[in-house]
């Protein structure tokens, strides 16, 4: 199979005029994500403006065999969106409308291109939110397409709970509507779940429906700082055992509390944390906290640090957010190198507590934080990948950190995603299940073109 580049930009051009972008400094743009993992470019970037476009830009492709990466806001932790086979970039940032919300049935339809910020900005007016926060202003389609969650996943869900439907271009440039808006459906196979998560392999997302909640009565967010680490993880087990409708509870450990505080000017205890959060009404706000507060208090936790209004919320959460690049700040040359285990949270205190162990004997400097009501934690060293000896230092203890949450019921991604860092690890993982994954790949994909290289 060969690519006949100059037939597809001859094409591309007349298609998309100057919306046809060859320029070194846009493709480098496009060449890598938030992670370590090395840059590759495409050989052009496309901005469409709508689903039909997207569809002709697919059709162009196939055609002369070229392959096609979809961009959001490149953001994501797995070199998903690195061009390692070369090809079209399609950045969807100009595909950035709320095309429909329907405050009684408290959903909406927007384009791939609508960011997080974004969205709720628009819904904010209408008593709306929508609730899944990975700290990025990523774009809704690519939140679909990783699968995303964040800090909120607790009591809201992920990507997998809030998408509805989805609009997506096939790799032929089909265009096809995977499901209705209503609430629950049996209606064949769920291609809706087959396509969040597929991380641009199986076609492009260009239009998602939302699930939508409304603006809580009463929102407060608190810290409370732990003598061991064992203590505070003890305490969010037993919160969420208990039924504690908690919206976002998150810990950091002293090495990731460090290094908030040199970037973010806070000055918490060097002890490890529980960042909180809880929404209600005003008296059921009160209700959790007060559980929550005994619950910490039993494991040798402090008083709780309230952060009521919304500046001092914001704050704190920005804290908790900025903590990959407080990671990186620690080492200003050196990239993240992101890791993204989860288990059942039953298993949480003993991987965490071998985790940091095992960080013990390496001897560097990794923050550990992680989304701890679902079981979901990471450890974020700032790595030189231009340095083999701490590369390999930093793979073995990953693989070790895997192997171990995978021995546990765990998964090697709670919210990342594969791209080309976990493949291995999901063979590991799902051996029979990959199988599956790729008869699915070949049927839709039979030519490979789709985000060549990510996932299998």
């Amino acid at each position: 199979m060969t690519t006949n580049y100059t037939l597809a930009m001859e094409e591309l051009k007349s298609l998309l005029r100057d919306r046809l972008d060859t320029s070194t400094s846009v493709r480098t743009h496009h060449s890598q994500d938030e992670s370590f993992h090395q840059a590759a470019l495409p050989n052009a970037v496309a901005f469409p403006k709508s689903t039909s476009e997207v569809s002709e830009i697919v059709r162009v492709c196939m055609r002369h065999h070229m392959p096609i990466i979809p961009f959001g806001t490149g953001t994501a932790m797995e070199g998903g969106i690195n061009a390692y086979s070369g090809g079209l970039c399609i950045d969807m940032s100009l595909m950035n409308k709320v095309l429909r919300v329907s405050a009684e049935d408290m959903d909406c339809t927007v384009q791939a291109g609508v960011t997080r910020k974004q969205l709720n900005e628009y819904l904010r007016d209408q008593g709306m939110f929508f609730p899944v926060d990975p700290g990025a202003d990523a774009s809704i389609g690519g939140m679909a397409a990783t699968r995303a969650s964040g800090t909120n996943a607790v009591r809201y869900g992920t990507m997998r709970e809030a998408v509805l439907a989805l609009t997506v271009v096939m790799p032929d440039g089909r265009i096809v509507k995977t499901s209705s808006r209503a609430r629950k459906s049996a209606a064949g196979y769920d291609l809706t779940r087959l396509y969040v998560g597929s991380e641009g392999t199986l076609g492009v997302i260009c239009e998602i429906t939302l699930r939508l909640h409304a603006i809580p009565q009463a929102i407060s967010a608190a810290i409370c700082d732990f003598e061991l680490l064992a203590g505070a993880v003890d305490t969010v087990i037993q919160t969420i055992q208990m039924g504690v409708p908690i919206a976002r509870i998150e810990l950091l450990d002293s090495v990731a509390i460090d290094a908030v505080n040199h970037y973010s000017q806070t000055h918490y205890p060097l002890r490890p944390h529980l960042f909180m959060e809880f929404h209600g009404t005003e008296a059921g706000v009160a209700e959790q906290a007060d559980i929550v507060r005994e619950l910490a208090t039993e494991n040798g936790g402090s008083d709780f640090k309230w952060a009521i209004n919304t500046e001092d919320r914001n704050a704190l959460w920005q804290a908790r957010h900025d903590l990959a690049y407080a990671a990186r700040a620690m080492r200003p040359d050196a990239r993240i190198f992101s890791t993204d285990v989860c288990v059942p949270i039953s298993r949480l205190t003993d991987c965490i507590l071998e985790t940091h162990k095992d960080i013990s004997g390496v001897g560097m400097a990794m923050p550990l934080v992680g989304h701890v009501g679902d079981g979901n934690f990471h450890v974020v060293p700032a790595v030189n990948p231009n340095d083999p000896i701490e590369m390999a230092q930093i793979e073995a203890f990953h693989q070790r950190l895997i192997r171990r949450a995978l021995s546990m019921g765990g998964t090697c991604t709670g919210e990342h995603g594969i791209g080309v860092g976990k493949k291995q690890f999901l063979e590991e993982e799902l051996p029979a299940g990959v199988e599956v994954m790729k008869l699915i790949k070949t049927a839709l994909d039979p030519d490979n073109l789709m985000n060549p290289g990510k996932v299998l």
